[in-house]
Formats: C-alpha cells, sequence, structure tokens
C-alpha cells in the first residue's frame, strides 16, 4: 500500500485552515473556562491534579519527557549510523531524519511561541486563585490591568513532545505503522496534555493548537525532505 492511497500527505492545507478556524473558535467563545471551570474546585480553592504529586508527576510529566528524548537520540543514531542498522528496523534514512525534526522542531516551535504570545496559564488568572487578569490569545490586556510580568504558557510545551511522536508515522510504509504511529503521537500527546490541562498548567486551546502544529510541522518537513515513496530500508 502506498502513502498516496492514505491521503494524509495532502491535508497540510486543510490542517492550516483548522488551525486558523481553531483560535477563531477559542477567541470568540468561553469554551476554555467552560471547561477548565470542571477541573477546579473553587471551594477548596485546588485543581484536581496536584503539581505536588510526586508520582503524578513521574508518570505524566518527567517520565515521558526523558523517554522523547532517549527516542529522538535513538531516532538519530540510526540516521547516521551504519546501514545495516537502518535494514534490521527496515526504515529508510529519509524516513529517520524526518522522525528527527519533527522531535526537535515541534518542541521548540512551541517553546518559541510561549515566549512570544504573552499568555498565562489557569492557575496564574484571578478566577483560579492566580494574581493576572484572563486576557484571550488575541485580545489587550486592559490598559488599567497590565500585568507586571509576561506570560508563557501558549502553545502547550510539554503536550509538544507528545505530539511530536506523530514523527515516527512513516518510518514504515505500512497502514497498521502509519496508524499505530498516528494513535502513538495523539495517545501521548493528549495525555501530556491533559495531565496540563488537570492541574491548571494549560487550557484545552493551547493543547488542539500543540497537535495541529504538529501535524503541520510533519507535513511540512516530508514535503521539504521529499523521501522517496518506496524506500524501506538501508542508507539512502
Amino acid at each position: 500500500m502506498t502513502l498516496r492511497s492514505v491521503g494524509l500527505d495532502r491535508t497540510l492545507w486543510p490542517a492550516l485552515l483548522l488551525l486558523a478556524c481553531s483560535i477563531a473558535l477559542f477567541e470568540f467563545t468561553g469554551l476554555d473556562l467552560a471547561l477548565q471551570d470542571h477541573f477546579y474546585d473553587f471551594a477548596h480553592k485546588r485543581w484536581v491534579v496536584d503539581a505536588a504529586d510526586p508520582l503524578g508527576r513521574l508518570i505524566f510529566y518527567t517520565g515521558p519527557k526523558v523517554a522523547i528524548i532517549l527516542l529522538a537520540v535513538a531516532v538519530l543514531a540510526l540516521a547516521v549510523g551504519p546501514g545495516r542498522w537502518r535494514e534490521k528496523f527496515r526504515f529508510g534514512r529519509r524516513d529517520l531524519w524526518v522522525a528527527l525534526l519533527v522531535l526537535v522542531t515541534v518542541p521548540v516551535l512551541a517553546g518559541l511561541g510561549k515566549d512570544t504570545t504573552n499568555t498565562f496559564c489557569p492557575a496564574e488568572i484571578r478566577r483560579y486563585g492566580g494574581d493576572v487578569a484572563y486576557v484571550k490569545l488575541c485580545s489587550p490586556y486592559p490598559e488599567n490591568d497590565k500585568p507586571d510580568r509576561r506570560g508563557h504558557c501558549f502553545p502547550g510545551g510539554h503536550a509538544s513532545g507528545g505530539f511530536a511522536l506523530l514523527g515516527l508515522m512513516w518510518l514504515r510504509r505500512t497502514r497498521t505503522w502509519k496508524y499505530g504511529g498516528l494513535a502513538l503521537g495523539l495517545g501521548v500527546g493528549w495525555l501530556m496534555g491533559g495531565y496540563q490541562m488537570l492541574k491548571g498548567a494549560h487550557y484545552l486551546s493551547h493543547t488542539v493548537t500543540t497537535m495541529l502544529l504538529a501535524w503541520i510541522v510533519l507535513l511540512a518537513w516530508r514535503r521539504i525532505l521529499r523521501p522517496a515513496p518506496d524506500v524501506t530500508c538501508g542508507g539512502k
């Protein structure tokens, strides 16, 4: 079965449109706060998930981050190593480079976004016990209520590592591997993003945007590198 028969490569422009529509949806509705209210106990002023809980942090925060970093190192080793390594796993070198670039680029872009958007996390706004006003992504802060620091919360930096696993989708040209990689990237991304939402570190819009960003980055790198459809192994 070829890549083109699936059609996932042709979803770049629809994904860009969906990203724009998603940003507009959250900008003109109160969906973020409506959902986040369910994760916060207003009576006891605490989140559903305790950010300080060491076990939860190990399973849903530190553990996944370390695993993804180690995976990226393994992908790099396979990409630059001898051809027999790739033959053993039936991976193509171009596909490995696509996977590695996605694993690196998505978190980097998410980090750049966090540094430039000046958006605060749920736990930082007054509605949930914080000290700054709630302002949506494209809206300005009130003149008489501007924070004395910048926010660093949009998009979801932690979830970006999970969604970057989408880069593994085309390491093998089979339907099982392709959709297995899709399920892995979406599953881990939403697991990591959901954990952040439950402890007040991100809104739904942050996680949705990060997911779409990861998909767009994946398709962009595939178009730039243009891996040969029939290459499955060796040093090509």
